[in-house]
């Protein structure tokens, strides 16, 4: 098992979950963070931390897209070990449902 970052991150980018990961296992994007599967050691801190819920255990039914997006992302993602600030309108995305169309595949800042 491992944990994963789903649609709920998308124009929300909180980063509060990055504080609390001891193995750094999170990714950057323009939009989004993702967890690395292979660097995630399932401790499960960080699923408690994210305001927006966007963090879950890959064995939850449906996730296949979710895992191989993290899957790919983690390896084209700069690594993120400081929390950042959000996106500007982050709030206003908070409750937004099928945010996939606004995904982006490109990489963020990073820290």
């Amino acid at each position: 098992m491992t944990y994963i970052v789903t649609e709920s991150c998308i124009r929300c980018k909180l980063m509060d979950c990055i504080e609390v990961c001891p193995v750094d296992c999170f990714y950057e994007g323009e939009n989004m963070l993702v967890i690395h599967p292979d660097e995630c050691i399932d401790c499960g801190v960080c699923e408690p931390e994210c305001p927006v819920e966007a963090i879950v255990p890959d064995t939850e039914p449906n996730l296949e897209k979710w895992l191989q997006i993290n899957t790919e992302c983690s390896e084209k993602w700069p690594n993120i070990t400081r929390k950042g600030e959000p996106p500007a309108d982050a709030d206003e995305w908070r409750e937004v449902t099928d945010k996939f169309s606004h995904f982006s595949s490109k990489p963020g800042a990073g820290s």
